[in-house]
């Protein structure tokens, strides 16, 4: 795992909305139980501060690290998606957000970047240049700066449209699914994560990996998935561990946690 996401998983869970700043030590601490090491630790959180991801407080001769307003709205997304929007999209409207684009062929970063923002937003290629995602999109911000070559269409299907096939054209359904049951396979067992030295390792491996899974999930219609889609299971799997590991993992995070109020903080 990269160590920013693990660094993202430890501020999400014990420090997004708490307006502190935490300590270089603190965090080394923590990562040293997955594996990262003190310089790849201090590395990233360098890395973070130059992306604005961070923001570094001086106090005495340690050096504290807060949030900014980008890594808080990753954190607020991160928060969404664990807890409260859940992985099973049974909504009563089968509704899509259609992108169809045509872009100069010297844009060629332009696309590449329109395409990366596409995925991330739960888009699949229905062929060259034209995008269907689930549900209403504010595509607002993802086709920002590219002109009148982009549009952005709400739709309904219609007959004889078969939206199974479409689903499993535009996405990889059997590379998803196959991800959710390796996760179920990891996880949903007596000794989770039996290498890892406490519980705070084992809800930051848990939590770090069901985050980049359920980011990869565009969160398609239940309509049109397979009868036996495991993200559900997986759900449940994730949430059930991250309550069980909870009761050590905030006994040890209390003892290595060096945090001073961050007093600039901006919600």
């Amino acid at each position: 795992m990269r160590p920013q996401s693990v660094i993202l998983t430890f501020l999400g869970d014990h420090v997004y909305g708490r307006d502190i700043c935490v300590s270089s030590r603190s965090f080394i601490d923590a990562f040293a139980r997955v594996g990262i090491s003190e310089e790849a630790t201090r590395s990233t959180l360098s890395r973070m501060v130059r992306r604005g991801l961070l923001r570094r407080h001086r106090v005495g001769r340690r050096m504290y690290f807060g949030l900014t307003p980008a890594s808080t709205a990753v954190l607020k997304d991160g928060e969404r998606r664990i807890w409260h929007s859940g992985v099973v999209n049974d909504a009563d409207e089968d509704r899509w957000t259609l992108i169809g684009f045509s872009l100069p062929e010297s844009w060629q970063r332009q696309r590449h970047e329109l395409r990366s923002r596409l995925v991330w937003a739960g888009f699949g290629p229905l062929r060259d240049g034209l995008w269907i995602a689930p549900g209403e999109v504010d595509a607002t911000d993802l086709v920002a700066g590219l002109g009148t070559g982009v549009k952005v269409f709400s739709a309904e299907p219609r007959t004889p449209t078969d939206m199974q096939a479409v689903v499993a054209d535009a996405y990889d359904l059997t590379g998803l699914g196959a991800r959710y049951r390796a996760f179920i396979d990891e996880w949903d067992r007596a000794d989770p994560a039996p290498d890892a030295p406490d519980d705070l390792a084992r809800s930051l491996l848990l939590l770090t990996g069901w985050l980049q899974l359920i980011r990869a999930d565009p969160r398609l219609p239940l309509r049109h998935l397979p009868h036996d889609w495991p993200a559900e299971q997986a759900q449940r799997v994730c949430h059930t561990l991250h309550e069980r590991f909870r009761p050590e993992t905030a006994e040890i995070v209390a003892r290595l946690m060096d945090a001073v109020p961050d007093e600039t903080w901006t919600k």
